[in-house]
């Protein structure tokens, strides 16, 4: 099991990562440069989908273990998206947001729409009709990982509000997303982690490796997915619930702030 070098796969990553470079490139010489945070975390983003596709990863996980290609498919769907999108921003994206048919693919993003899209492709391709296939198909495996991205991307980029979205949808009802992507996961994962049967025919067949009977591998897989998922879920709950904190003291110091008038700056009484 070695490391795979396909370039159906790496020449995709290599053009998303020149685009990018130029991109920030251009807007460095307009005198608006990207922090270097997100330079880094879209940096890692790409080496979290190198990793997937190009290390014993991807060959471990299609051929012997279903617990290798969870972590794969949480590199490619979860993580990979969740540093691409915190590597993004408005002006970075703004040369994409101009074509009217683009505008329209907006409403993917729309909270309603992104959460429950990503909710249905996670356990669309968990049935085993469907993962059989994308294991003795490399054109629905392709698919399948493209799918993991596409709605991956979508899930981050409402989450954490990178493009506008309805005015409703606060940093309670983000909270309330992270929630409801824990419950999704977390029983997909529970899945795994209780049943007594594997489910898929690839590894029922497989060379056991690490003395890891099927179904044992299979627990493993929904170990790896619960506590990816739960790791991820905390912590971006602790960053967007100390935002909204810090949001609220800000709204509370501008009601409490003394308002003035000009020019003898004498107090304006307030209503």
């Amino acid at each position: 099991m070695g490391w795979t070098f396909e370039p159906a796969q790496l020449v995709p990553i290599a053009v998303v990562g020149a685009l990018y470079a130029r991109r920030a490139w251009t807007l460095r010489e307009r005198g608006r440069p990207v922090p270097a945070w997100k330079l880094a975390s879209f940096a890692c983003g790409l080496l979290a989908l190198l990793a997937g596709v190009v290390t014993p990863i991807d060959s471990i996980g299609e051929e012997r273990l279903f617990s290798v290609h969870m972590v794969q498919h949480l590199l490619i769907g979860d993580l990979a998206p969740l540093l691409l999108v915190l590597g993004l921003s408005r002006p970075l994206l703004r040369p994409l947001l101009v074509p009217r048919a683009v505008q329209r693919l907006r409403i993917l993003t729309h909270p309603l729409i992104a959460l429950p899209l990503w909710a249905a492709n996670l356990w669309a391709w968990h049935l085993p009709r469907l993962y059989d296939a994308a294991l003795e198909h490399a054109a629905v495996h392709a698919l399948q990982h493209l799918c993991f991205l596409a709605a991956g991307m979508l899930l981050w980029t409402t989450l954490l509000g990178l493009l506008p979205g309805p005015r409703w949808y606060g940093r309670g009802a983000q909270l309330a997303s992270l929630g409801f992507v824990w419950a999704v996961g977390a029983v997909l994962a529970n899945i795994f982690l209780w049943s007594d049967r594997a489910f898929y025919t690839r590894y029922v067949d497989a060379p056991r490796t690490w003395g890891l009977s099927a179904v044992a591998d299979q627990r493993a897989g929904g170990g790896v997915m619960l506590v990816e998922m739960t790791i991820v879920v905390a912590t971006a709950f602790v960053v967007i619930g100390l935002r909204w904190l810090e949001e609220a003291e800000q709204r509370q110091r501008r009601l409490e702030a003394p308002r003035y008038s000009e020019p003898t700056g004498v107090p304006r009484p307030r209503g």
